[in-house]
């Protein structure tokens, strides 16, 4: 790998790190995820769970998190090219917080799956 590789890499690390560094600071629902993403690591240390267990929390969490990071990618392209001038705008906007509502809720079932019988038993 050439050096100048290595550094294109490094910029797109540092790119990625700042559309990360936007989300946690901007976007209100993002933080509430990151919030619930501290709970369920807390969780993970305290608990004696098994590995797959580990890996599908883990899994979800991410899930959820770029679900966000998407829809407020959307969210910014669209009220950029059309700022809510057509109908479909509001239909894109709205599809995309579902989807973003049905990958939490599918965390939501999944994290009690798991945690349930290690907290309630």
């Amino acid at each position: 790998m050439s050096l100048q590789n290595f550094t294109n890499i490094l910029r797109s690390f540092k790119y990625a790190g700042r559309g990360v560094w936007y989300v946690v600071r901007r976007e209100r629902t993002f933080q509430i995820h990151v919030l619930a993403a501290i709970v369920v690591g807390v969780l993970i240390i305290i608990l004696p769970l098994r590995a797959w267990e580990v890996i599908v929390l883990v899994m979800m969490v991410v899930l959820v998190m770029i679900l966000e990071i998407v829809n407020t990618a959307m969210e910014k392209i669209i009220d950029v090219l059309k700022p809510r001038i057509h109908f479909y705008v509001q239909i894109v906007k709205d599809l995309m917080a579902a989807a973003v509502l049905l990958g939490s809720l599918a965390a939501l079932v999944v994290g009690l799956i798991i945690f349930w019988p290690h907290i309630f038993t």
